[in-house]
């Protein structure tokens, strides 16, 4: 692993372009069911997945790139190359001081669930495969500084492990999945011993599992509709990442990990300082609720600290609280190129979060915690 800049990014996100799928899926088979940019009638342009129209404020998520952050391109024609073109990506890349760059999808939804949301598991699946083939073709083979994730089925579980060990065995470093995945469709909870085979494939490749925030909109305070479009935006961009709070606090007791001790769990665009409080409140309930005598072997915040990993960007109180969160259990990213992200300012960024921070410190954040996680 060669480093320019001292600064692996653990969470950005790549923007489909529209051939991804109409290229790599049977067009006889899926007709308009492959997911595709069609046009509207007020001649904007959106995503269409399965027939419908896709959960996203425009053609693409790209406002870091925009002239106004707060506004999404609503025509493919004014997408900033950068979010899709991957030799643009690592220009701004190098802008703002990032040697690595983990991935994750933006069409298939941050965290997986716009497929997620599929009802017919052999669609989900090619869908699944078209997007994970096309992250090692067109992205990794360009240049190893971009770190593929790839995403699974939901349905049948072993299908979404067989597709796991097909993508790790392609070059992909990560497993990303929606974290609610009741929420979705008809499944079963996530803690639920179905999803077994998911875990297992995941510990056994020592590949990380990575849920990223906003897997739900059940999960996150909806906008008032007399918000504008960019206040109902910044809601959405706060509460997003603190939703998060429901999915760590079920983990801490799922018992999954208990199950599976060495799978590593990354929380993604979730912040950080609020980690803090949720592990000395789940360890004082623990306490309280005399869960140890139950099975449990660990208090939730050693749980957290021998799995777990959040993923912050602009947090200088998160890093304040860097020791009661754990510092091996903290990453950082830029978020790019959504509207949140610190670039082209993230060295500025950086040098606020982690004035007084030791500088061995600072690096296993930036570096080391997410080059161990990946195997860089």
């Amino acid at each position: 692993m060669e480093l320019k800049y001292g600064f692996i990014s653990a969470d950005d996100h790549v923007q489909e372009h529209p051939e991804v799928w109409t290229k790599r899926m049977s067009k006889e088979k899926w007709g308009d069911r492959i997911p595709h940019v069609a046009k509207q009638a007020d001649g904007t342009e959106c995503w269409m997945i399965d027939g419908k129209k896709a959960d996203m404020r425009g053609v693409a998520l790209a406002g870091a790139a925009m002239p106004d952050r707060a506004r999404e391109p609503q025509r493919w024609a004014d997408v900033p190359k950068a979010a899709y073109v991957p030799g643009e990506r690592l220009t701004a890349m190098n802008v703002d001081g990032v040697d690595y760059s983990v991935l994750y999808p933006t069409v298939a939804g941050r965290a997986g669930e716009a497929f997620g949301t599929i009802e017919d598991p052999e669609l989900e699946l090619a869908c699944s495969q078209a997007y994970n083939d096309w992250l090692i073709d067109e992205w990794a083979a360009v240049s190893p500084r971009f770190v593929p994730q790839c995403i699974i089925p939901l349905a049948p579980p072993e299908a979404a492990a067989k597709e796991i060990r097909r993508a790790v065995g392609r070059g992909h470093r990560g497993v990303v999945m929606p974290s609610v995945p009741m929420m979705l469709r008809k499944l079963p909870h996530i803690n639920e011993a179905v999803y077994d085979p998911i875990w297992a494939a995941c510990q056994e490749l020592d590949v990380p599992v990575c849920f990223h925030s906003g897997a739900s909109r059940e999960i996150q305070f909806p906008p008032y509709q007399g918000f504008t479009t960019e206040v109902a935006a910044a809601l959405e961009a706060i509460t997003r990442p603190v939703s998060s709070v429901l999915i760590v606090a079920n983990f801490l007791y799922s018992q999954i990990l208990h199950r599976f001790p060495k799978l590593k769990v990354v929380f993604s665009e979730t912040s950080l300082a609020w980690c803090a409080y949720e592990l000395e409140l789940a360890d004082h309930q623990f306490e309280r609720q005399r869960i140890n005598t139950e099975g449990y072997d660990l208090t939730p915040s050693q749980l957290f600290k021998r799995n777990c990993h959040m993923v912050g960007w602009f947090d200088t109180t998160g890093m304040k609280t860097r020791q009661h969160i754990g510092l091996n259990s903290i990453l950082w990213s830029t978020n790019f190129p959504l509207g949140t992200s610190t670039w082209p300012e993230s060295r500025k960024s950086i040098a606020r979060c982690f004035d007084g921070v030791p500088d061995a410190e600072r690096k296993q954040v930036l570096v080391d915690n997410t080059a161990k996680l990946y195997k860089l």
